[in-house]
């Protein structure tokens, strides 16, 4: 009598006869791991630069995917909470001399509060008009950043001492971005196998079936609030020690739609959507001035005058452009490669 193979072993197999324990995201994992952890053997300092604020801006895209994919609240306010991890982690680094693993911890934790109190709105209201609510964090945080002059620096901010991990300068801090990048990524995924995950999907779902299932909806919606506050507030301790400068200007409703766009384009409700979406936003403008510097007449000396009002344009373009013709965003199109893959495989060794 035959027994019929199990399904996922036939089609991890038919994927051009690899092995079961061999999957594409171990592949993946393996190809990243490699190239990031020799990256500053061969990269220049403008690559190194590059690859830690793709890093900063992984995390602080998967908290905000944490909130509005996986939860289904509309968040526009998410660059106030990096600010509040910055000038935290930036005030504790300047009057207390911390390390940077305590300043990401008082950066983490001091957002995680503040995401908890603008998340109360939440409790109420939602869709457009919770977007509106957290539009007003934006503007009110930044407003406290700006005119809270004796604590901010008001517009001159807050200039930092350099930062020096593990005694290797800029290579050191790359690796302790990178570690801490994996760790949370890491963190997020498994969070939404526990219990705790789970309920903030079911609030997105539906959330009075979810209450009628027993699951706390006020506790689950301050929590998707606070939990991507603190991964913001991780990434801004972070921006305050990469860029030694903590300034207003860095947490802007620019700087949100910015990060509200990388969540669109990568992928809601995606870990890895949320690396491709960070990754990917982050290197458009250096895309575009390429682009640019090809295409004007004046050469380099146009671009930045030319880049600066595209940039607004093309964030647009890309949220409604996604959102019309992949709703899934970048994950979407390598799922769909994949499977394309994989039944490509599953013919070929039918034949």
């Amino acid at each position: 009598m035959s027994v019929a193979p199990n399904v996922s072993q036939t089609a991890v197999s038919s994927a051009g006869g690899r092995p079961g324990w061999l999957t594409f995201e171990m592949i993946a994992f393996m190809v990243f791991a490699a190239v990031a952890l020799t990256l500053p053997a061969y990269a220049s300092v403008y690559v190194l630069y590059m690859a830690c604020l793709v890093a900063i801006n992984v995390i602080a895209t998967v908290g905000l995917n944490i909130t509005v994919g996986y939860t289904g609240l509309l968040s526009i306010g998410h660059s106030a909470f990096i600010g509040v991890g910055a000038y935290s982690a930036g005030l504790a680094m300047v009057h207390l001399g911390t390390p940077l693993p305590v300043n990401v911890v008082i950066g983490g934790v001091s957002a995680f509060l503040v995401g908890l109190v603008f998340g109360i709105p939440s409790l109420r209201i939602k869709g457009v008009y919770l977007a509106i609510a957290t539009l007003a964090a934006q503007y009110s945080l930044y407003f406290v950043f700006q005119n809270w002059t004796s604590v901010t620096g008001g517009d001159r901010g807050l200039n930092l001492p350099a930062t020096n991990m593990f005694h290797m300068g800029d290579t050191g801090f790359y690796y302790a971005v990178l570690i801490l990048a994996v760790v949370l990524c890491i963190g997020a995924r498994n969070l939404f196998r526990t219990r705790v995950g789970r309920s903030l999907i079911a609030v997105r779902e539906r959330d009075y079936a979810a209450e009628v299932l027993g699951i706390n909806i006020v506790r689950a919606k301050l929590l998707a609030f606070g939990i991507g506050a603190a991964f913001a507030g991780v990434a801004g301790a972070l921006t305050a020690a990469f860029l030694r400068l903590v300034n207003p200007d860095q947490f802007t409703l620019l700087v949100s739609v910015f990060f509200l766009a990388a969540v669109v384009v990568g992928g809601r409700s995606s870990i890895i959507g949320s690396v491709l979406g960070a990754a990917f936003m982050t290197l458009i403008p250096d895309m575009l001035r390429e682009i640019l510097s090809l295409i004007s007449p004046g050469g380099t000396a146009n671009v930045a005058g030319l880049l600066s009002p595209l940039r607004e344009i093309i964030f647009g373009a890309l949220i409604v452009g996604f959102l019309m013709f992949e709703p899934r965003g970048l994950m979407g199109i390598v799922e769909r490669l994949r499977g394309r893959r994989e039944l490509v495989g599953s013919e070929a060794g039918g034949e």
